[in-house]
Protein backbone atom coordinates (compact mmCIF):
# COMPACT_ATOMS: atom_id res chain seq x y z
CA UNK A 1 0.00 0.00 0.00
CA UNK A 2 1.64 3.27 -1.15
CA UNK A 3 2.53 6.19 1.69
CA UNK A 4 1.20 9.88 1.78
CA UNK A 5 3.70 12.45 1.59
CA UNK A 6 3.40 14.57 4.47
CA UNK A 7 3.39 18.44 4.33
CA UNK A 8 6.87 18.64 5.54
CA UNK A 9 8.13 16.14 2.72
CA UNK A 10 5.66 18.09 -0.06
CA UNK A 11 7.07 21.33 0.93
CA UNK A 12 10.84 19.55 0.66
CA UNK A 13 10.30 18.34 -2.40
CA UNK A 14 9.40 21.95 -3.70
CA UNK A 15 12.87 23.25 -2.30
CA UNK A 16 14.42 20.88 -3.98
CA UNK A 17 12.90 21.94 -7.00
CA UNK A 18 15.21 25.53 -5.99
CA UNK A 19 18.47 23.75 -5.05
CA UNK A 20 18.99 20.15 -3.89
CA UNK A 21 17.88 19.24 -0.27
CA UNK A 22 20.11 16.55 0.91
CA UNK A 23 21.77 15.74 3.98
CA UNK A 24 24.94 13.41 5.23
CA UNK A 25 25.68 10.94 8.03
CA UNK A 26 29.19 10.15 8.41
CA UNK A 27 30.31 7.91 10.92
CA UNK A 28 33.82 7.34 11.31
CA UNK A 29 34.99 3.08 12.09
CA UNK A 30 38.14 1.94 13.14
CA UNK A 31 40.22 -0.56 10.62
CA UNK A 32 40.47 -0.29 6.80
CA UNK A 33 37.72 -0.32 4.61
CA UNK A 34 36.81 -3.58 3.67
CA UNK A 35 34.96 -2.64 0.41
CA UNK A 36 33.21 -5.88 -0.68
CA UNK A 37 32.23 -6.37 2.75
CA UNK A 38 31.04 -2.78 3.28
CA UNK A 39 29.24 -3.01 -0.53
CA UNK A 40 27.35 -6.18 0.85
CA UNK A 41 26.79 -4.48 4.11
CA UNK A 42 25.08 -1.76 2.47
CA UNK A 43 23.01 -3.58 -0.40
CA UNK A 44 21.65 -6.32 1.85
CA UNK A 45 20.29 -3.48 4.63
CA UNK A 46 18.50 -1.66 2.04
CA UNK A 47 16.85 -4.71 0.22
CA UNK A 48 16.42 -5.93 4.22
CA UNK A 49 14.67 -2.57 4.99
CA UNK A 50 12.81 -2.63 1.97
CA UNK A 51 14.33 0.60 0.64
CA UNK A 52 15.19 0.06 -2.81
CA UNK A 53 13.00 1.41 -5.89
CA UNK A 54 11.77 4.69 -4.42
CA UNK A 55 8.83 6.04 -6.58
CA UNK A 56 7.37 9.32 -6.29
CA UNK A 57 3.75 10.78 -7.68
CA UNK A 58 3.39 14.23 -6.81
CA UNK A 59 0.60 14.81 -8.33
CA UNK A 60 -1.25 12.92 -5.75
CA UNK A 61 0.98 12.98 -2.95
CA UNK A 62 1.52 9.71 -2.84
CA UNK A 63 5.20 7.66 -2.40
CA UNK A 64 6.36 3.81 -2.47
CA UNK A 65 9.41 1.55 -2.27
CA UNK A 66 9.32 -1.43 -4.43
CA UNK A 67 11.34 -3.62 -3.28
CA UNK A 68 13.90 -5.95 -4.51
CA UNK A 69 18.12 -6.44 -5.56
CA UNK A 70 19.90 -3.10 -5.40
CA UNK A 71 23.29 -2.20 -6.62
CA UNK A 72 24.71 0.64 -4.92
CA UNK A 73 28.12 2.05 -5.86
CA UNK A 74 30.88 3.29 -3.20
CA UNK A 75 32.46 6.29 -3.99
CA UNK A 76 35.90 6.54 -2.88
CA UNK A 77 37.34 9.88 -1.46
CA UNK A 78 41.26 10.30 -2.08
CA UNK A 79 43.58 10.87 0.81
CA UNK A 80 44.55 14.60 1.63
CA UNK A 81 43.37 17.80 3.28
CA UNK A 82 39.99 18.67 3.47
CA UNK A 83 39.41 15.48 1.01
CA UNK A 84 36.30 14.95 3.33
CA UNK A 85 34.83 17.81 3.83
CA UNK A 86 34.99 18.72 -0.43
CA UNK A 87 33.36 15.76 -1.08
CA UNK A 88 30.56 16.69 1.72
CA UNK A 89 30.16 19.70 0.05
CA UNK A 90 29.66 18.48 -3.62
CA UNK A 91 27.37 15.99 -2.08
CA UNK A 92 25.45 18.23 -0.67
CA UNK A 93 25.11 20.45 -4.07
CA UNK A 94 24.70 17.57 -6.08
CA UNK A 95 20.40 16.99 -6.52
CA UNK A 96 19.06 13.44 -6.80
CA UNK A 97 16.94 12.48 -9.92
CA UNK A 98 13.48 12.00 -7.83
CA UNK A 99 11.60 10.23 -11.27
CA UNK A 100 9.39 7.33 -10.92
CA UNK A 101 11.75 5.16 -9.79
CA UNK A 102 15.25 5.90 -7.93
CA UNK A 103 17.69 5.53 -5.66
CA UNK A 104 17.34 7.86 -2.90
CA UNK A 105 20.71 7.15 -1.20
CA UNK A 106 24.56 7.57 -2.07
CA UNK A 107 27.67 6.68 -0.24
CA UNK A 108 31.29 7.04 -0.07
CA UNK A 109 34.31 6.46 1.79
CA UNK A 110 37.33 8.45 3.29
CA UNK A 111 40.33 6.16 4.20
CA UNK A 112 42.19 8.01 7.27
CA UNK A 113 44.43 6.60 9.62
CA UNK A 114 43.80 3.30 11.05
CA UNK A 115 40.17 4.81 10.48
CA UNK A 116 37.89 5.56 7.52
CA UNK A 117 34.70 8.06 7.20
CA UNK A 118 31.97 5.60 5.71
CA UNK A 119 29.27 8.83 4.46
CA UNK A 120 25.62 8.00 4.16
CA UNK A 121 24.25 10.81 1.72
CA UNK A 122 20.01 10.75 1.50
CA UNK A 123 16.97 12.87 -0.20
CA UNK A 124 15.85 14.67 3.22
CA UNK A 125 12.40 14.69 1.85
CA UNK A 126 12.23 10.51 2.62
CA UNK A 127 13.95 10.69 5.99
CA UNK A 128 14.58 12.77 9.05
CA UNK A 129 17.75 12.28 10.92
CA UNK A 130 16.83 10.21 13.07
CA UNK A 131 15.81 7.83 10.32
CA UNK A 132 19.06 8.09 8.48
CA UNK A 133 20.72 7.07 12.08
CA UNK A 134 19.02 4.19 12.69
CA UNK A 135 19.42 2.94 9.32
CA UNK A 136 22.99 3.65 9.30
CA UNK A 137 23.88 1.78 12.48
CA UNK A 138 22.45 -1.26 11.17
CA UNK A 139 24.84 -1.16 7.95
CA UNK A 140 27.51 -0.36 10.76
CA UNK A 141 26.75 -3.57 12.52
CA UNK A 142 26.20 -5.65 9.52
CA UNK A 143 29.46 -5.01 8.56
CA UNK A 144 30.75 -6.04 11.72
CA UNK A 145 29.11 -9.24 11.17
CA UNK A 146 25.66 -8.44 13.05
CA UNK A 147 22.23 -9.80 11.74
CA UNK A 148 20.24 -6.92 10.30
CA UNK A 149 17.37 -5.50 12.43
CA UNK A 150 15.02 -5.34 9.63
CA UNK A 151 11.94 -5.28 9.07
CA UNK A 152 10.91 -1.59 9.71
CA UNK A 153 7.65 0.39 9.18
CA UNK A 154 8.04 2.27 5.81
CA UNK A 155 4.35 3.49 5.69
CA UNK A 156 3.57 5.06 8.85
CA UNK A 157 0.12 7.43 9.18
CA UNK A 158 1.21 11.02 8.06
CA UNK A 159 0.82 13.19 12.02
CA UNK A 160 1.07 16.05 10.10
CA UNK A 161 -2.81 17.21 10.92
CA UNK A 162 -2.22 17.45 14.43
CA UNK A 163 -4.33 21.06 14.33
CA UNK A 164 -7.15 19.57 12.45
CA UNK A 165 -7.58 17.01 15.76
CA UNK A 166 -6.83 19.16 18.45
CA UNK A 167 -8.63 22.65 18.40
CA UNK A 168 -6.22 23.50 21.65
CA UNK A 169 -3.24 23.58 20.09
CA UNK A 170 -4.88 24.91 16.61
CA UNK A 171 -5.97 28.00 18.93
CA UNK A 172 -2.38 28.11 20.47
CA UNK A 173 -0.91 28.22 17.19
CA UNK A 174 -3.21 30.72 15.94
CA UNK A 175 -2.83 32.91 18.82
CA UNK A 176 1.11 32.83 18.61
CA UNK A 177 1.12 34.24 15.08
CA UNK A 178 0.56 37.97 15.35
CA UNK A 179 4.14 37.85 17.90
CA UNK A 180 5.64 35.87 15.33
CA UNK A 181 4.94 38.23 12.38
CA UNK A 182 5.95 41.35 14.91
CA UNK A 183 9.33 39.51 14.97
CA UNK A 184 10.05 38.84 11.83
CA UNK A 185 9.03 42.38 11.07
CA UNK A 186 11.31 43.62 13.25
CA UNK A 187 14.01 41.39 12.54
CA UNK A 188 17.15 42.28 10.01
CA UNK A 189 17.56 40.80 7.02
CA UNK A 190 20.77 38.83 5.47
CA UNK A 191 22.15 40.57 2.73
CA UNK A 192 22.27 38.55 -0.29
CA UNK A 193 24.61 38.86 -3.16
CA UNK A 194 22.89 37.07 -6.07
CA UNK A 195 19.58 35.55 -5.14
CA UNK A 196 19.48 32.92 -8.32
CA UNK A 197 22.70 31.41 -6.38
CA UNK A 198 21.71 28.72 -3.91
CA UNK A 199 24.78 26.78 -4.32
CA UNK A 200 26.15 25.82 -0.48
CA UNK A 201 29.25 25.74 1.21
CA UNK A 202 30.17 23.49 3.86
CA UNK A 203 32.72 23.96 6.99
CA UNK A 204 33.34 21.39 10.20
CA UNK A 205 34.72 21.99 13.67
CA UNK A 206 34.33 19.91 16.91
CA UNK A 207 34.31 20.89 20.40
CA UNK A 208 36.46 19.25 22.99
CA UNK A 209 35.15 17.03 25.92
CA UNK A 210 36.93 19.78 28.67
CA UNK A 211 34.62 22.08 26.70
CA UNK A 212 30.89 19.91 26.64
CA UNK A 213 31.58 19.49 30.38
CA UNK A 214 32.08 23.34 30.96
CA UNK A 215 29.49 23.87 28.53
CA UNK A 216 27.01 21.56 30.74
CA UNK A 217 28.11 23.33 33.98
CA UNK A 218 27.23 26.62 32.60
CA UNK A 219 23.48 25.67 31.44
CA UNK A 220 23.35 24.05 34.73
CA UNK A 221 23.86 26.79 36.95
CA UNK A 222 22.22 29.73 34.62
CA UNK A 223 19.07 26.78 34.46
CA UNK A 224 19.04 27.11 30.78
CA UNK A 225 18.99 23.87 28.02
CA UNK A 226 22.32 23.37 26.58
CA UNK A 227 20.10 24.39 23.46
CA UNK A 228 19.25 27.54 24.36
CA UNK A 229 23.17 28.20 25.14
CA UNK A 230 23.61 27.34 21.60
CA UNK A 231 20.98 29.62 20.28
CA UNK A 232 22.36 32.20 22.40
CA UNK A 233 25.80 32.21 21.06
CA UNK A 234 24.80 31.54 16.81
CA UNK A 235 22.75 35.04 17.58
CA UNK A 236 25.89 36.55 19.37
CA UNK A 237 27.70 35.44 15.94
CA UNK A 238 25.24 36.91 13.99
CA UNK A 239 25.34 40.74 15.90
CA UNK A 240 28.36 41.75 14.13
CA UNK A 241 27.13 41.00 10.96
CA UNK A 242 23.78 42.61 11.34
CA UNK A 243 24.56 45.84 13.31
CA UNK A 244 25.08 47.37 9.91
CA UNK A 245 22.35 45.92 7.69
CA UNK A 246 19.21 47.74 9.46
CA UNK A 247 17.24 50.16 12.12
CA UNK A 248 15.82 46.73 12.51
CA UNK A 249 17.15 45.36 15.87
CA UNK A 250 16.37 42.16 16.45
CA UNK A 251 17.38 39.25 15.29
CA UNK A 252 16.06 35.42 14.17
CA UNK A 253 17.24 31.97 13.90
CA UNK A 254 15.54 28.80 13.65
CA UNK A 255 15.55 25.40 15.33
CA UNK A 256 14.34 22.15 14.34
CA UNK A 257 12.76 19.33 16.59
CA UNK A 258 12.12 15.88 16.35
CA UNK A 259 8.13 15.52 17.03
CA UNK A 260 8.15 11.43 17.24
CA UNK A 261 7.54 11.53 20.79
CA UNK A 262 5.05 13.86 20.53
CA UNK A 263 3.14 11.94 18.23
CA UNK A 264 3.42 8.86 20.30
CA UNK A 265 5.84 7.51 17.83
CA UNK A 266 7.51 5.31 20.21
CA UNK A 267 9.43 2.76 17.51
CA UNK A 268 12.65 4.37 16.63
CA UNK A 269 12.99 2.13 13.84
CA UNK A 270 9.83 3.58 11.88
CA UNK A 271 11.91 5.11 8.51
CA UNK A 272 10.20 8.57 7.80
CA UNK A 273 10.38 12.17 8.31
CA UNK A 274 8.85 13.56 11.75
CA UNK A 275 10.17 17.50 12.16
CA UNK A 276 8.52 20.58 13.73
CA UNK A 277 10.29 23.82 14.08
CA UNK A 278 10.12 26.71 15.87
CA UNK A 279 12.06 30.36 15.62
CA UNK A 280 13.44 32.35 18.53
CA UNK A 281 13.94 36.38 17.80
CA UNK A 282 15.99 39.07 20.31
CA UNK A 283 17.81 42.26 20.20
CA UNK A 284 21.80 41.27 20.67
CA UNK A 285 23.55 44.95 21.05
CA UNK A 286 27.03 45.10 21.98
CA UNK A 287 26.88 45.05 25.83
CA UNK A 288 24.75 41.88 25.88
CA UNK A 289 26.15 38.84 28.42
CA UNK A 290 25.84 35.49 27.21
CA UNK A 291 23.88 34.72 30.26
CA UNK A 292 21.66 37.13 30.23
CA UNK A 293 21.20 36.45 26.56
CA UNK A 294 20.63 32.31 27.48
CA UNK A 295 18.62 33.32 29.71
CA UNK A 296 16.25 35.32 27.57
CA UNK A 297 16.28 32.73 24.40
CA UNK A 298 15.42 30.22 27.14
CA UNK A 299 12.28 31.72 28.09
CA UNK A 300 11.25 31.90 24.66
CA UNK A 301 11.75 27.87 24.22
CA UNK A 302 10.08 27.15 27.47
CA UNK A 303 6.95 28.54 26.66
CA UNK A 304 7.21 27.15 22.87
CA UNK A 305 7.43 23.94 24.51
CA UNK A 306 4.99 24.41 26.98
CA UNK A 307 2.71 25.39 24.33
CA UNK A 308 4.12 22.46 21.33
CA UNK A 309 4.22 25.21 19.14
CA UNK A 310 6.55 23.33 17.17
CA UNK A 311 3.92 20.66 16.22
CA UNK A 312 2.28 23.29 14.33
CA UNK A 313 4.81 24.00 11.80
CA UNK A 314 2.75 22.34 9.20
CA UNK A 315 0.57 25.18 9.15
CA UNK A 316 3.25 27.55 8.30
CA UNK A 317 4.32 25.15 5.59
CA UNK A 318 0.80 24.70 3.93
CA UNK A 319 0.61 28.37 3.57
CA UNK A 320 3.86 28.50 1.51
CA UNK A 321 3.14 25.86 -0.53
CA UNK A 322 0.13 27.66 -1.59
CA UNK A 323 2.02 30.53 -2.51
CA UNK A 324 5.30 28.69 -3.96
CA UNK A 325 3.53 27.35 -7.10
CA UNK A 326 2.46 30.99 -8.24
CA UNK A 327 5.85 32.11 -8.10
CA UNK A 328 9.12 32.18 -10.59
CA UNK A 329 12.37 30.39 -8.66
CA UNK A 330 13.71 33.97 -8.27
CA UNK A 331 10.47 35.54 -5.85
CA UNK A 332 10.15 31.67 -4.24
CA UNK A 333 13.33 32.61 -3.03
CA UNK A 334 12.79 36.00 -2.36
CA UNK A 335 9.22 35.19 -0.01
CA UNK A 336 11.41 33.91 2.02
CA UNK A 337 13.80 35.68 3.09
CA UNK A 338 11.73 38.76 2.89
CA UNK A 339 8.89 37.66 5.00
CA UNK A 340 10.67 34.80 7.05
CA UNK A 341 14.30 36.92 7.90
CA UNK A 342 16.14 34.00 9.16
CA UNK A 343 20.23 34.24 10.01
CA UNK A 344 20.23 30.90 10.38
CA UNK A 345 19.32 27.38 12.34
CA UNK A 346 20.28 24.81 14.79
CA UNK A 347 19.46 21.20 14.30
CA UNK A 348 20.76 19.54 17.70
CA UNK A 349 21.11 15.68 18.16
CA UNK A 350 22.82 13.78 20.90
CA UNK A 351 23.74 9.97 20.20
CA UNK A 352 25.11 8.79 22.63
CA UNK A 353 22.24 6.49 23.13
CA UNK A 354 22.75 5.02 19.88
CA UNK A 355 25.61 2.26 20.33
CA UNK A 356 25.13 0.76 23.60
CA UNK A 357 28.71 0.19 25.90
CA UNK A 358 29.91 -3.22 24.75
CA UNK A 359 29.56 -2.95 21.40
CA UNK A 360 31.97 -2.24 18.61
CA UNK A 361 31.28 1.90 18.66
CA UNK A 362 32.51 4.28 15.77
CA UNK A 363 35.17 6.71 16.75
CA UNK A 364 32.89 9.40 15.50
CA UNK A 365 29.97 10.99 14.19
CA UNK A 366 28.46 13.83 12.32
CA UNK A 367 25.43 15.68 10.18
CA UNK A 368 25.52 17.91 8.08
CA UNK A 369 21.84 18.94 5.44
CA UNK A 370 21.41 21.38 2.90
CA UNK A 371 20.24 24.71 3.88
CA UNK A 372 16.94 25.80 2.47
CA UNK A 373 15.02 29.20 0.82
CA UNK A 374 14.44 29.84 4.29
CA UNK A 375 17.49 29.09 6.12
CA UNK A 376 20.68 30.54 4.86
CA UNK A 377 22.95 28.85 7.54
CA UNK A 378 22.47 25.58 9.54
CA UNK A 379 24.48 24.61 12.21
CA UNK A 380 23.89 20.84 12.52
CA UNK A 381 25.25 19.73 15.84
CA UNK A 382 26.22 16.45 17.04
CA UNK A 383 27.13 15.04 20.22
CA UNK A 384 28.65 11.55 20.42
CA UNK A 385 31.33 10.33 22.79
CA UNK A 386 32.29 13.14 24.73
CA UNK A 387 32.76 15.60 21.46
CA UNK A 388 30.62 17.68 20.11
CA UNK A 389 30.83 17.59 16.28
CA UNK A 390 29.21 20.73 14.40
CA UNK A 391 28.89 21.16 10.59
CA UNK A 392 28.08 24.43 9.08
CA UNK A 393 26.72 24.88 6.07
CA UNK A 394 25.85 27.80 4.06
CA UNK A 395 24.49 29.26 1.38
CA UNK A 396 27.45 31.16 -0.58
CA UNK A 397 25.29 33.99 -1.77
CA UNK A 398 24.88 35.12 1.80
CA UNK A 399 28.06 34.58 3.56
CA UNK A 400 31.35 34.52 2.32
CA UNK A 401 34.22 32.27 3.57
CA UNK A 402 35.50 34.69 5.62
CA UNK A 403 32.64 35.74 7.59
CA UNK A 404 32.33 31.80 7.91
CA UNK A 405 35.62 31.84 9.30
CA UNK A 406 34.50 34.36 11.61
CA UNK A 407 31.57 32.73 13.28
CA UNK A 408 32.78 29.25 13.73
CA UNK A 409 36.33 31.51 15.63
CA UNK A 410 33.78 33.33 17.53
CA UNK A 411 31.83 30.21 18.30
CA UNK A 412 34.54 28.44 19.70
CA UNK A 413 35.47 31.32 21.74
CA UNK A 414 32.45 31.90 23.48
CA UNK A 415 31.92 27.96 24.22
CA UNK A 416 35.34 27.99 25.22
CA UNK A 417 35.11 30.91 28.25
CA UNK A 418 34.51 28.78 31.97
CA UNK A 419 31.39 27.94 33.49
CA UNK A 420 29.97 30.79 35.07
CA UNK A 421 31.49 33.55 33.30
Amino acid sequence: MPGRLNIFQRTMLQWNDLHSYNAVNVVRIPGTPDLERLQKAINGTLEAWGLTGLALNRRNGKFHYRGGAVQCDIKIVAAGENSLSGEIQRQINTAFSAEENFNPFRFFVAPGENSFALSFVYFHAIADDGAAMILLKDIVDVFFGKNSSAPVELYPPRHDRLLCNNPGLLAQKIAAIPSLVGDMKNSSRPPCRDPQNLENGFDFFSLKPETLKSLLKTAKSWDVKLNDLFLAILLKCFSPLAEAQSARRKISVGCVVNVRNEIGMRDSRTFGLFLGSFTVSHEVPSGISLKNLATEIHRQTLAIKRKQLYLGTPLEMAFARLLLPWLSPARQEKLFRQNFPLWGGITNMNLNSLWLPGEKSPLEYFRAVSTGPAVPLVLSVTTFNDFVNIAITFRKSIYSAEQIKRIKNDFIEMTARPAGA
